[in-house]
């Protein structure tokens, strides 16, 4: 199974401030880390937004409607991705939780998402969907 754990935009980032070097290390260490255990697919840092655009389609079938960039929404923008291939969600779950702060700032954010496979269908991902939501749902009953 592929893993995609993609970092989120911060204000550092967007205006252009590298991370701190204890950071840099530490993401480098980690990066070693996933080479080392053979999970490691592909780690990629994008742009600041300044120097992308962002489309939209606000209606079916219409012509996208173009924001360039900068964008003023940053929280909902990645920064980069890691993508690793493992054998369970267990096992990319951990890994994720080992993944430092990206900026090293104390406002890193990280999305965890399995690539959908085409070996998978749609309705293999809504039901783990489903089943995911139904679990959280009988643990919050069970901590009351």
């Amino acid at each position: 199974m592929k893993y995609v754990m993609m970092t989120k935009v911060t204000r550092h980032y967007e205006a252009g401030i590298p991370p701190s070097p204890s950071s840099m290390d530490a993401l480098q260490s980690y990066i070693h880390e996933l080479e080392e255990a053979g999970i490691l697919v592909a780690t990629k840092q994008l742009y600041p937004s300044s120097s992308g655009l962002r489309m939209s389609f606000p209606k079916p079938f219409s012509r996208p409607v173009l924001e360039w960039g900068p964008i003023s929404e940053v929280k909902e923008l990645v920064s980069g991705f890691t993508l690793i291939e493992v054998s369970s969600e267990e096992e990319a779950i951990e890994w994720a939780l080992r993944m430092p702060d990206p900026n090293g700032y104390g406002e890193g954010v990280i999305e965890l998402r399995r690539v959908y496979d085409q070996s998978s269908t749609y309705t293999d991902s809504l039901e783990q969907g489903l089943e995911y939501e139904l679990r959280s749902q009988i643990g919050m009953l069970k901590n009351r």
